[in-house]
């Protein structure tokens, strides 16, 4: 088993004075490498939440997490960013980019996070830009780019360090009908070179693609249909 969530909880601390908020009550989920699964649910259902936990971008406030077979809800903070760094790749609604860098720059990121040389960085970068059909870009500030080009942009960063998961956050959100087909077409072809990939969204067309749907509501799994 790739990821082992079991009663995962997350409480936020509001203004004082004021209720805390119980954003995941509870949830257990398991995920084998290589799966592609969908997460949906309505707003403030609790599925960035989720996804930010699964990602060591957050701690759940109770519960057990295992990433591979380790506990990792206890590990320092350093450490859990040595682990998203090269464990995940990040793909989000907005792309995250930095406007005024350039396509190359922008997906050579983790990998200058990670201490890897300039120069292997941008060949490594180049090549994965060059895989998803814009190394004519490389130069161009993302800024310049339309919503698809910046998102291939996206992709490009995520993959640029080999990680074992993809965790994508309403990726075709922002895309018009057509830059969204295009994105799940690149998503189809990782998951068939076997990338585990996780997709947050709220469109039935991106969530039908995927081999199994997860239903949060009020911070629980409340389905969990075959895909």
């Amino acid at each position: 088993m790739l990821l082992e969530l079991t009663g995962i909880e997350k409480t936020f601390a509001v203004r004082r004075g004021g209720a805390s908020v119980k954003a995941l009550r509870g949830v257990d989920l398991a995920v084998d490498r290589g799966e592609m699964i969908a997460i949906r649910g309505s707003s403030g259902a609790g599925k960035s939440t989720l996804l930010h936990i699964i990602g060591c971008l957050d701690r759940p406030t109770k519960g057990s997490y295992r990433l591979d077979g380790k506990d990792v809800v206890q590990e320092s903070a350093a450490r859990l960013a040595q682990i998203r760094n090269r464990t995940f790749g990040f793909v989000m609604q907005h792309f995250a980019l930095v406007d005024e860098d350039s396509a190359l720059q922008n997906a050579a990121i983790p990998l200058l996070f990670a201490r890897t040389s300039p120069s292997l960085a941008k060949a490594r970068a180049l090549q994965q830009l060059d895989h998803l059909g814009i190394a004519h870009l490389a130069r161009r500030k993302t800024a310049t780019l339309s919503g698809g080009e910046k998102q291939r942009v996206a992709i490009a960063r995520a993959l640029v360090n080999h990680p074992d998961v993809i965790l994508a956050d309403e990726p075709t959100g922002a895309l018009d009908g057509e830059n969204s087909a295009m994105i799940m077409e690149i998503f189809k072809t990782l998951h068939a070179e076997g990338k585990t990939i996780i997709i947050v969204t709220h469109e039935e067309n991106v969530a039908g693609a995927c081999q199994r749907i997860i239903t949060l509501s009020d911070g629980q799994i409340r389905t969990e249909p075959p895909g």
